[in-house]
């Protein structure tokens, strides 16, 4: 029983991670219906520039800080220059877009940093909490704390500040929003910037168990989309109670399903998109679309 709870705190410690990248998707299609197949790598350039901060002599948590601001006008940047201008084209338009924008993003961190390794430092102490014969990391405490409290601030943004209420108001009509005078456009960057925020985070708590590299986010990505899938693209609970629930699965498939071992955990994510897209498509927080005749 004891290995069966190690392996649920581990699970729940990587479900963390892959619930932050989630919520930065589920943001986004919030607010503006697009998928962003680049949300990982703005995730991970974001990174970069944590790493390039702390290699100048900057403390951890101050160049995180400055990185979550740079991130933030990145994020409303993108949506002005980049999605803006093809807001209203067909859904393949904008999926073509945001492809290109992985593609570009990933070439220019290559080209700026390198595509060499490099060790980011982990903001959490070693060690662990040992209590009935299970082990929890300080990291593995420190990443559930941290999507925590991301998780509790934008609800308090969303619930009681006057530019949640307009970004919710937004993100369930923009053309009623718009009559009653909130500025849609600028809504629509700060969802965006908004985002690009809380992927930085995930990008951080990956790095120091992956590494820092131009590629680092490619599977974290896969599992984000199931956990947002499962959970409801329209749903930031759902995001990371999809999260937790994908991290958990993985890692108990993985200890206990004998043909699955460590190399076909990545297929995991993968069976539940699709059971859950065959099953139940909004799904389980999610809203099922209702169209009138």
């Amino acid at each position: 029983m004891a290995g069966f709870l190690q392996q649920v705190v581990e699970g729940l410690g990587a479900g963390a991670i892959y619930a932050s990248l989630a919520l930065a998707l589920v943001l986004i299609y919030q607010f503006t219906g697009i998928v962003n197949f680049a949300q990982g790598e703005l995730a991970m350039f974001s990174t970069y520039i944590a790493w390039q901060c702390v290699a100048a002599g900057m403390p951890f948590w101050l160049a995180l800080v400055v990185t979550l601001a740079v991130s933030f006008a990145g994020g409303m940047l993108i949506e002005r220059v980049i999605i803006r201008p093809v807001e209203g084209a067909p859904e393949l338009t904008i999926v073509i877009v945001t492809v290109g924008l992985f593609i570009f993003v990933n070439a220019a961190a290559g080209w700026i940093w390198t595509f060499l390794i490099k060790d980011f430092p982990n903001p959490f102490p070693g060690g662990a909490l040992e209590a009935a014969g299970i082990s929890v990391s300080f990291s593995t405490l420190g990443v559930l704390g941290v999507v925590a409290l991301v998780m509790g601030l934008l609800y308090v943004l969303f619930q009681y500040t006057r530019i949640g209420l307009g970004m919710r108001a937004v993100a369930a009509n923009p053309a009623s929003a718009r009559l009653v005078g909130i500025r849609v456009g600028r809504t629509l960057a700060l969802g965006w910037g908004l985002a690009a925020t809380v992927g930085a985070v995930s990008g951080v708590l990956v790095a120091p168990l992956l590494f820092l590299e131009p590629n680092m986010m490619g599977g974290v990505l896969i599992y984000a989309f199931a956990a947002a899938t499962l959970g409801g693209f329209d749903s930031p609970l759902g995001a990371v109670t999809g999260g937790l629930i994908v991290g958990v699965a993985e890692t108990l498939a993985g200890a206990y399903v004998g043909f699955i071992g460590s190399d076909l955990k990545v297929g995991v994510p993968l069976v539940i998109i699709l059971g859950v897209l065959l099953l139940r498509p909004q799904g389980l927080f999610g809203r099922a679309a209702v169209e009138r005749a």
